[in-house]
């Protein structure tokens, strides 16, 4: 799979729990809390192989691109604190179910922009072969990072 295709799944896998855990919190579900924690893993995860191995061979390869990954290097230190916050966070706290939804809105933010903006440059850009060349550093990747926001703080 190619590397583009394989980062949108992860983000339309996150978007899939987001949808979950509106229904869950209006129905005061408490499988809410399992979402939560599903979203914490999959975004660190998620983050972790863009910033070690797709950002850096983009910033390599492709020209004119720093700006926009620096920028998302940005927008993923935002979204690990908040994520980190809400790890910590007892599901009860008045600001839990608020905290997870700005989260939300800025992922959305964040893949908004990488889907739209930069990702249709690097598809043009970039071979098949190479897309997927990457896509299968990506994939082997997942197995080696954590699945935490700030592994070096362990929940």
């Amino acid at each position: 799979m190619d590397a583009i295709s394989l980062l949108k799944i992860d983000h339309k896998a996150v978007s899939k729990l987001a949808r979950e855990f509106a229904v869950a919190r209006r129905a005061e579900d408490p499988s809410r809390v399992s979402i939560v924690r599903q979203v914490i893993e999959e975004l660190s995860v998620h983050m972790e192989i863009e910033e070690r191995v797709f950002y850096p061979t983009i910033r390599r390869e492709i020209a004119g691109l720093d700006d926009d990954i620096l920028e998302s290097i940005e927008e993923h230190h935002v979204l690990r604190w908040t994520l980190s916050e809400l790890a910590d966070m007892d599901p009860t706290d008045e600001r839990y179910d608020a905290k997870f939804t700005v989260l939300v809105e800025m992922v959305r933010h964040h893949v908004a922009e990488e889907e739209q903006d930069w990702f249709p440059k690097v598809r043009r850009k970039m071979s098949r072969r190479r897309l997927s060349a990457i896509g299968e550093e990506l994939e082997a990747a997942k197995s080696k990072v954590a699945r935490t926001p700030l592994p070096e703080r362990q929940h």
